[in-house]
């Protein structure tokens, strides 16, 4: 049902059962899914794909331009997946560069207010509560989630199944399986989470294990790393193992305020 009062360019493609509402703007060149609702006043622009079964809650702005001062016109664009929720006001905008994409998953839960810069990618069943920031280029791996009015910086990586407490300043990379506070901090692994996600308490005994090696030991990065993957050669190790090694910005690292050490520099 598109209510009369929505604008819905003639050149979107509009699928089966779509609800539009009160106000809606829809433009050119778009594509909504099958079974999604976009309710009133959500503007969705051009360069915007949005997959099945999605909510797009009221005033959300989908594929606004980049704010970003070396941004030109390009032709860009947002591709958003399946069974997202996406709440009041949240705003998505497009890549940057010609051709460029903004990708959201399948699953997440955009609380209202948070905002998804150019050219971020978040990954299946990623939770913002209400007010996070995320800048340009921010990659978020699948199940992170991320308390109310967290800040992250450009390019940084936020790992999969971490925990960021709300007001959370995040300018390092966060390794998977941790618990982001204060500025550029973790205290500790992400247990409930964990947990919830199936992970085995022998595997998240491992994962704390590594932890406690990686900030507590007095090793450098590479000889933390290096022990770290004599524990075990299951995923979950590999994975936080590989994810540190391909760090460009660093690590976060222990909360001072609960640390006698803190991990050296290579």
């Amino acid at each position: 049902m598109i209510h009369p009062t929505a604008m819905v360019s003639t050149k979107a493609e509009i699928g089966k059962n779509v609800s539009i509402g009160p106000w809606v703007t829809v433009e050119e060149g778009c594509i909504i899914g099958d079974e999604s609702e976009i309710r009133a006043h959500a503007v969705i622009m051009t360069g915007s794909t949005i997959g099945h079964r999605n909510q797009i809650g009221y005033g959300a702005i989908i594929g606004a331009e980049p704010q970003d001062v070396s941004f030109k016109g390009a032709s860009s664009f947002v591709s958003i997946g399946n069974d997202n929720i996406i709440r009041e006001y949240v705003t998505i905008h497009r890549g940057s560069a010609e051709s460029s994409i903004t990708r959201i998953g399948n699953g997440c839960f955009l609380m209202a207010g948070s905002h998804v810069a150019h050219n971020c990618f978040l990954e299946d069943e990623v939770v913002l509560v209400n007010n996070v920031l995320l800048a340009g280029y921010v990659h978020v791996e699948r199940k992170a989630f991320l308390g109310g009015a967290a800040v992250v910086h450009q390019h940084v990586r936020i790992g999969e199944l971490t925990m960021t407490r709300g007001q959370t300043r995040i300018g390092k990379d966060l390794p998977p399986y941790f618990m982001a506070v204060d500025t550029n901090e973790v205290s500790g692994i992400n247990r409930v989470g964990l947990k919830r996600a199936g992970i085995t308490e022998e595997i998240r005994r491992k994962i704390e294990k590594a932890y406690k090696i990686l900030y507590f030991e007095g090793l450098n990065v590479s000889q933390a790393l290096e022990k770290i993957e004599r524990i075990s050669d299951c995923p979950e190790i590999k994975k936080l193992v590989a994810f540190i090694r391909a760090t460009k910005r660093g690590i976060c690292l222990a909360r001072r305020k609960n640390a006698n050490a803190n991990i050296t520099e290579e």
